[in-house]
């Protein structure tokens, strides 16, 4: 994508000579170009309750993403989680509310949270991985200012990004049937369907009913599809084990009740709890591989989310371009960041934020409408802490079939495409890792372009990348070579 330093008009912001922008109006009209796009107040508030009202289940599902234990065996408090969540959320939304003035919002990435939980958390602390979020963040922003992004992102092979949302979005899938109690570890098998090859209890059942529940809303093309589901399934929970039909050992997480008041104040014991030492067991090979990971798992989507969302509400022009596209990409990065520092992992930008735009959303007063909601759930933790595991873990599930949509982009007719995009998927899931996937697609790609005689279409990036993945393959070896450890 092009970036001109200067402002670009867009169809929604220049109608013509004919169509004055009203005299006498707000200051808020004046300050988020309400009028000038289109718009009016109603449609910016209805649009960001629908906004969300779409991904407000990141409330409940980052929790449970990040409920593992660290390196030290310690685990993160549910609650300090979900205030940490909620605040990183609203702070970056209402951020790129008034400075970005985009309809935007953000919260922490799933796939930034599984990197995280599954790769980060087992190799040192909580607080050091939080440091991690903090350093990617920082990256991602420092490539924003340099302009580096459009090399990057014109590097790497589109097929290759898809293989990557695609991997991610299986990755996330694995981690939802495993925690829904649907998958389990196999004792003649590596996986198996329940714990002995059936399932069992009622949670895994309400786990499978709200998943059904929540694809049949969605093929109706219902607003908030996932919301309602995770709602449903609660409800459905809660009256199970209030008439103790369910034994209550049989939940993952505790029984689906409310214990105390609704209401309670938030807890900020994770802010600020980050680390950026402490690395010398991991290795600075590992740190690396980590921070290049999450630059990917969280640049890469925020940067066509920003686009497409900016083109669907006739904010971008020809050419792609559109207002307060470096500050929404910068203030994305700083996500990153902030997250870390808050203790919820990296906030990117939402693809729901689309939810929003198809209810007329134009400008930043909806991102300001959606962060002032997520700042409310800051009193309401107590709710989102009767969600049983199992209804929340079917979002994941779910999440993870929406990504792998960006499979119709992919040629699958030619082998050059298809076969680095596989590996790429497949190795996520399979090795529990997102960097193997990652590693595989592009050192295959590469090969292959050797192979057919296509050297000139590599180009110096992906050369360095697939040096760095063959060391990260070969580490092993090399270190007992070297005498390392």
């Amino acid at each position: 994508m092009t970036q001109s330093s200067v402002e670009p008009k867009t169809t929604a912001e220049d109608a013509g000579p004919g169509s004055r922008v009203p005299a006498g109006r707000s200051w808020l009209d004046r300050y988020f170009h309400i009028s000038r796009r289109g718009s009016t107040v109603a449609r910016e508030v209805r649009g960001g309750v629908t906004t969300f009202m779409a991904m407000a289940y990141i409330l409940l599902l980052n929790p449970l993403i990040l409920s593992g234990k660290d390196a030290a065996g310690d685990t993160m408090a549910t609650k300090a989680v979900i205030t940490a969540t909620a605040f990183a959320a609203a702070f970056t939304t209402l951020l790129m509310g008034f400075v970005g003035k985009v309809p935007l919002a953000l919260a922490a990435g799933l796939s930034v949270s599984g990197v995280i939980s599954s790769q980060v958390a087992p190799e040192m602390t909580w607080p050091q991985a939080m440091g991690m979020c903090v350093m990617y963040g920082a990256v991602i922003m420092l490539l924003v200012v340099t302009g580096l992004r459009e090399m990057i992102m014109n590097a790497i092979p589109l097929a290759l990004k898809h293989g990557i949302t695609m991997g991610i979005g299986l990755f996330i899938a694995i981690i939802g049937l495993v925690k829904g109690g649907f998958v389990h570890q196999g004792k003649a098998t590596v996986l198996t369907l329940g714990p002995a090859g059936e399932l069992q209890g009622w949670p895994v059942l309400i786990f499978a009913g709200t998943l059904l529940l929540i694809f049949m809303l969605q093929a109706r093309n219902i607003p908030g599809a996932i919301l309602i589901g995770i709602i449903t399934g609660t409800i459905v929970a809660v009256v199970l084990n209030a008439l103790d039909v369910v034994d209550p050992e049989q939940w993952a997480n505790g029984t689906p009740a409310l214990h105390g008041s609704a209401v309670s104040a938030p807890d900020f014991s994770l802010f600020g709890d980050v680390e950026f030492g402490g690395w010398g067991e991991v290795g600075a090979m590992t740190v690396g591989m980590i921070v290049f990971t999450l630059v990917l798992a969280g640049f890469f989507d925020a940067m066509a989310t920003i686009i497409g969302v900016g083109t669907e509400a006739n904010l971008a022009d020809d050419k792609g371009r559109m207002p307060g596209l470096s500050k929404a990409l910068f203030i994305d990065g700083a996500g990153g960041a902030i997250g870390g520092v808050a203790g919820g992992s990296g906030q990117t930008v939402f693809v729901e934020s689309a939810t929003g735009v198809g209810e007329g959303a134009r400008t930043g007063l909806a991102s300001v409408v959606t962060g002032l909601f997520f700042a409310a759930c800051l009193f309401f933790t107590p709710l989102t802490a009767i969600v049983p595991q199992e209804v929340a873990s079917a979002a994941l599930v779910v999440i993870g079939a929406m990504m792998m949509m960006n499979a119709r982009h992919v040629d699958w007719a030619d082998r050059a495409t298809a076969i680095p995009v596989f590996l790429t998927v497949v190795l996520m899931p399979f090795t529990y890792t997102i960097t193997t996937g990652v590693a595989a697609g592009v050192i295959s790609w590469v090969a292959i372009k050797v192979a057919q005689g296509k050297i000139r279409e590599i180009g110096a990036f992906m050369w360095g990348l697939t040096v760095i993945f063959i060391v990260y393959f070969a580490l092993n070896p090399i270190e007992g070579w070297l005498g390392v450890h």
